[in-house]
C-alpha cells in the first residue's frame, strides 16, 4: 500500500506541473512573469505537437512503468522508459530475455499505451561513467537542434550506450534533418528514427 501512495503521489505531482504550465501559458498577459522552471516547461507545452492531454498522459505512463519495473525487478535491471504520444520506448540493460519481455508485458498493459519499442540489451549493466556520456550526447544533440529548421521541442532525444533515438511527430524533412545532426555529432554511434509524420505545421 505505501509504494502505491508512492506512486500516485509522484503521479498527481507530474500531473500538476504540466496544468500549472498550461493555464500560465493560456493567461493572455502572464507569459513575461514565468521564471526558472516554470517558464521553461509553459514554452514546451505551448509549442508541443502533442495535446496537453497527451503531453500529461505520457509524463504519467512512463512514471507508472518505470514504477511498476523497479518494483518487480530492482537493481538486477537498468530500465530508462521514455513516452512520446502514447509510444513507450524501453532502453537499458536486463540479465535475460525473460527480464527483457517481462518488462515490455508491463508497459503494453499500463492505460493509454499505444505502442511498445523495446529496445532493452540483454549483458550487463552500463556504468555511471557510460550513463553520464550518454546524458553528454542527449545535451549536445539537442543543442545541435537550436540551430535547425524545426523546433528542438518537437523531438525528444534519448541516449543509451551511444545509441540516440529520436521520438516525436515531425514532417519528413524535419525528421530527415533531425537524424543528420544527431548522426553528425562526435559520440553518437548510431541513430534510430521512432517519429510520426505528419504534414501539419
Amino acid at each position: 500500500m505505501k509504494k502505491n501512495s508512492q506512486l500516485r503521489q509522484c503521479v498527481v505531482s507530474l500531473a500538476a506541473t504540466v496544468m500549472l504550465a498550461s493555464a500560465m501559458v493560456s493567461m493572455s498577459g502572464c507569459a513575461p512573469i514565468l521564471v526558472g522552471a516554470a517558464a521553461t516547461t509553459g514554452v514546451v507545452v505551448a509549442t508541443d505537437r502533442r495535446t496537453t492531454g497527451s503531453q500529461l498522459d505520457d509524463a504519467t505512463m512512463s512514471t507508472s512503468i518505470m514504477f511498476k519495473i523497479n518494483e518487480k525487478y530492482g537493481d538486477k535491471v537498468h530500465v530508462s522508459v521514455a513516452s512520446y504520444n502514447g509510444i513507450i520506448l524501453l532502453t537499458g540493460e536486463v540479465p535475460d530475455q525473460a527480464t527483457s519481455e517481462g518488462a515490455a508485458k508491463i508497459a503494453e498493459k499500463e492505460d493509454r499505451v499505444r505502442a511498445v519499442q523495446n529496445e532493452l540489451l540483454v549483458g550487463p549493466l552500463t556504468d555511471l561513467s557510460s550513463r553520464a556520456n550518454d546524458s553528454y550526447i542527449t545535451s549536445k544533440v539537442k543543442t545541435r537542434f537550436v540551430d535547425s529548421d524545426f523546433s528542438p521541442t518537437h523531438i525528444k532525444v534519448v541516449t543509451e550506450r551511444g545509441i540516440v533515438y529520436l521520438l516525436g511527430i515531425v514532417k519528413k524533412e524535419e525528421g530527415d534533418q533531425a537524424v543528420e545532426i544527431a548522426r553528425k555529432t562526435s559520440g553518437v554511434k548510431r541513430v534510430i528514427r521512432i517519429f510520426e509524420y505528419s504534414e501539419n505545421p
